[in-house]
């Protein structure tokens, strides 16, 4: 039982820092700067903890910035206020999401204009079913081989689909329960002041008012813990945050 634990866990909380990390901080608002080097390493990890449910950056960060333009009208890509249910939401956010990474679906000037992180050869790879297929096989075998019984089993969805589940459960969460600390004319609110188990991603209230803010959390009991490990890599100099421009 330990290591199928510490293999869901691990698997949810390197997953979902990628995802905060580099989908949304870095490849949707461009917190931060990095050599082309680094940007290679995260781009690389995205792709690797994310694994079956692999998310393209450059799609992923035209949707986002979508999101934030339209938030909670009709032209948000995933706002829960035009769904019955967030199966809904998924299906329709992953249709919009799958145009873009064809380019089937041209977005509008103003969401291509800032840097949008591209590796094409890798993108090609990890977008390929035989390359989901081998990571949805790899998982299953180690709950053959540690599951103690056939209910962890129920885990192998979350595992399959990890990145949608995390995103599913931030856009539907993060804009329906919760409080609010600022009026941004949406729906968006701060699920809960701790933020652990998403890593700062359901403070949407706070973000939403300062997008280009790093750090999440805006009171003293808010947690968000994907900043500091920022602050840590700009200390190091692997990444530079940017001067934070606050919306007014």
């Amino acid at each position: 039982m330990t290591v199928i634990l510490v293999f869901f866990f691990a698997h949810w909380f390197f997953s979902l820092f990628f995802h905060t990390f580099f989908l949304h901080r870095y490849a949707s608002h461009q917190m931060y700067t990095t050599g082309r080097g680094w940007e290679h390493v995260f781009y690389f990890c995205t792709w690797f903890f994310q694994g079956s449910s692999y998310l393209i950056p450059r799609a992923y960060g035209v949707m986002h910035r979508m999101h934030h333009e339209y938030s909670d009208t009709e032209k948000d890509p995933h706002s829960p206020h035009f769904f019955k249910d967030v199966w809904g939401m998924m299906v329709e956010t992953r249709k919009i999401y799958n145009g873009f990474v064809t380019e089937k679906h041209i977005p509008e000037p103003q969401f291509t204009r800032e840097y949008l992180p591209r590796w094409d050869s890798l993108d090609r790879f990890g977008d390929h079913m035989i390359t989901r297929l081998v990571f949805a096989v790899g998982y299953t075998l180690i709950y053959v081989f540690f599951a103690p019984h056939w209910l962890f089993f129920l885990l192998l969805p979350i595992h399959f689909l990890m990145g949608p589940v995390q995103g599913a459960i931030v856009n539907w969460c993060g804009h329906k329960y919760g409080y609010s600390n600022f009026d941004n004319g949406d729906h968006s609110k701060n699920t809960t002041p701790f933020g652990i188990f998403l890593m700062g991603e359901l403070f949407q209230n706070n973000h939403h008012k300062y997008k280009n803010s790093p750090n999440f959390a805006k009171r003293w009991f808010e947690v968000d813990i994907t900043y500091p490990v920022m602050r840590l890599l700009h200390g190091m100099r692997i990444i530079r945050l940017k001067p934070v421009q606050l919306k007014a």
